[in-house]
């Protein structure tokens, strides 16, 4: 089950399903540090695009990137006032996921909670599902 409502909104030709927070989330900290790096980019009205793609160790692995809007089939999210997508093949990896952000001297970056993540590998980029 995708955590997407079934209403298809339209952006000029582009069309995307609007979902919830189901689909995924963002701490504050994540929030706070894209929105962050959406307005150093000079796109405050941008989205936040979480991806999954072969690869990594572990057979699966995490991209995302800032880009200006959603592109058709999206689900679009907005957690903590952050705009986030997801693809709907993606989504069927991602769902029930929290996305963090984490600042310290170890340890720092975006940090992917899934529940659906059967294994993870030791560098935390790559899982199974």
């Amino acid at each position: 089950m995708l955590a997407g409502k079934r209403k298809t909104e339209s952006s000029g030709d582009v069309k995307y399903r609007t979902g919830d927070e189901r689909l995924v989330k963002l701490t504050s900290s994540a929030a706070d540090k894209v929105s962050a790096l959406l307005q150093r980019q000079g796109r405050p009205e941008g989205v936040l695009r979480v991806a999954v793609m072969g690869g990594g160790c572990s057979g699966l692995q995490y991209k995302m990137d800032l880009q200006d809007s959603p592109a058709n089939r999206d689900i679009l999210v907005e957690s903590q006032g952050v705009r986030v997508v997801v693809d709907p093949k993606s989504a069927l990896y991602v769902t029930g996921s929290e996305l963090d952000y984490r600042s310290g001297l170890e340890e720092s970056g975006f940090q992917v909670n899934n529940p659906n993540a059967a294994t993870t590998c030791s560098c935390g980029e790559s899982f199974s599902a």
